[in-house]
């Protein structure tokens, strides 16, 4: 069992607060919260939203039937809460009504693409977001010189909980198969009753050979054979299904940044290679430089939520192909960083640091990218 960055979620519990805790599926959102159960010195029932007794419950809205269900107990939690039908509606009733009752509940993405239950709970909850495992949670469990014998591994296999215990590559194989044929979408398809699957699939198949690379939502539409909106539609969707992430171009002072293109990176290495069914060895591959890019800024985005570093992040390019991988603005101030996986020199980028004057520039290689995101 792998520790977790959220592992003692007694630190986020409040009297009359709901911790929401939410994410891709198959993360290990429940093996967090019965962990935590048992552990814990309150009082506590534990339900889940597949029960049809719970889901009638808290949509019926009845005050006197969630407070006489509560009655008794210091902690209500509620696994795969997203399947109650009003479930924002009906856990707002509870910490209303139940004095001191403190109250956890997990969910997979759905919670985000309905809106299900951050709008009634409006300055009553508290949200974690829980990510396939990061590098810096690990390093609970391996030093930095056996996480770096790893790392072809995790750029061709991910980070999934699971397909880190599995024995042999074929498994870790079937399992991601398995993740992108029966999970990855399972939240769009339900909720947001998208009539073409297949499409969903060739856009990420289209997306997963433009890692790192600037994504025109006209070649993208042109390519489907379907309208730019929708492209624009289905992309939103997958990033809120925590398939995708979007970064923007950073622009302020030069007519020639680029501006309003965006970059796409999938939340999972082994994902976006079970996507296009490529599990290869890295000696045998032609898109290193996409996988060690997409693995580095989803290591760093986790590393930003669950050490609380806030930052914006985007990507620099020009017109005449002037770029820097990543730059993130905190603090005030403006850091540039350029991906490399082999070693070599690498150029300072002028026109970058001269535009942005106090910006600070480094290279992340394989020599030292655990700084970066651990």
């Amino acid at each position: 069992m792998f520790k977790r960055a959220y592992e003692h979620l007694e630190k986020y519990l409040g009297s009359n607060k709901v911790l929401i805790i939410y994410g891709p599926r198959r993360v290990g959102k429940t093996v967090l919260l019965q962990n935590f159960l048992s552990k814990t010195g309150l009082k506590y029932k534990l339900d889940s939203g597949d029960d049809l007794s719970i889901q009638e419950l808290f949509n019926s809205q009845s005050i006197e039937k969630i407070t006489r269900y509560a009655e008794g107990y210091q902690l209500i939690a509620i696994d795969e809460a997203q399947r109650v039908p009003n479930i924002g509606l009906g856990l707002k009733i509870l910490v209303d009504n139940v004095p001191g009752v403190k109250v956890i509940v997990t969910g997979s993405a759905s919670f985000e693409l309905s809106n299900k239950i951050g709008e009634p709970l409006t300055g009553r909850n508290i949200t974690l977001i829980l990510y396939p495992m990061a590098q810096l949670e690990l390093l609970y469990h391996f030093n930095k010189s056996e996480l770096e014998a790893k790392k072809e591994e995790f750029l061709i296999f991910g980070s999934y909980p699971e397909v880190l215990n599995l024995p042999t590559e074929g498994k870790k194989t079937a399992y991601l198969k398995e993740i992108v044929n029966s999970y990855l979408l399972k939240d769009i398809l339900a909720l947001e009753q998208v009539k073409a699957p297949k499409l969903l699939l060739d856009l990420l198949r289209l997306l997963a050979f433009q890692v790192g690379s600037e994504v025109s939502l006209s070649e993208l539409s042109s390519s489907l054979g379907i309208d730019v909106k929708t492209v624009a539609r289905y992309l939103d969707l997958l990033e809120k299904g925590f398939v995708l992430l979007n970064i923007r171009g950073f622009s302020r002072n030069l007519r020639k940044e680029v501006n309003k293109k965006s970059k796409y990176y999938f939340w999972d290495n082994g994902v976006r290679n079970a996507v296009i069914l490529n599990f290869n060895d890295l000696n045998m591959r032609d898109d290193v430089g996409k996988l060690w890019e997409n693995f580095l800024a989803v290591e760093r985005l986790k590393k930003q939520s669950y050490k609380k570093i806030f930052a914006t992040n985007y990507f620099w390019r020009t017109w005449d192909q002037k770029e820097v991988d990543w730059v993130e603005e905190r603090g005030g101030k403006l850091y540039g960083y350029e991906f490399k996986y082999a070693k070599g020199k690498i150029k300072m980028p002028k026109d970058f640091l001269n535009a942005y004057q106090g910006s600070k520039f480094q290279v992340i290689s394989s020599d030292n990218y655990l700084e970066f995101i651990t």
